[in-house]
């Protein structure tokens, strides 16, 4: 019993060191002047390609934290950061500038950090998602709100 718990912590181990290599990789990497910044930024001047394989490598290297024993509320906050890194990248130009200085992995590698050494982060995520339901839950009034007043101007220009 003893070895193959010996062997989980091992293998525990082992997969965290591949996430912060990965991370690493991904986000400060290479170093210019002084600027760090990896692949991500890199793989995103190729449109759609890029982007689709930096965030699924992305959500893997979450799903393997999670799979490792981070909390759902720490695995939450770390979805929602590569998938804020991925909105901001899907943005033309403006998007793989901000991809140089948002550093999603690294984020996520911090958290991880926090909820194995200081115990942050612990719990459930109902509140996170909670709150990030009603947000989007209120910006899709607003758009249809948005779109309703758009259709009966058009209605408007034809009619009147």
């Amino acid at each position: 019993m003893k070895n193959n718990l010996s062997f989980e912590k091992e293998k525990r181990i082992r997969e965290l060191r591949w996430v912060e290599h990965v991370s690493t990789l991904l986000d400060s990497k290479f170093k210019v002047a002084g600027f760090r910044f990896g692949l991500d930024p890199l793989l995103n001047f190729f449109p759609v390609l890029g982007q689709t394989i930096t965030f699924a490598t992305s959500v893997l290297l979450v799903l393997v934290m999670f799979r490792n024993g981070v909390s759902s509320k720490a695995a939450t906050k770390m979805l929602l950061n590569s998938i804020f890194d991925a909105i901001l990248g899907s943005i033309p130009i403006l998007g793989n500038i901000l991809d140089f200085f948002f550093k999603a992995n690294q984020r996520n590698v911090k958290i991880l950090k926090e909820h194995y050494n200081e115990g942050r982060h612990e719990g459930s995520a109902k509140g996170i998602l909670t709150a990030l339901f009603l947000i989007l839950l209120t910006l899709c009034i607003i758009l249809f709100y948005l779109l309703w007043l758009f259709g009966k101007w058009i209605i408007g220009m034809f009619t009147g």
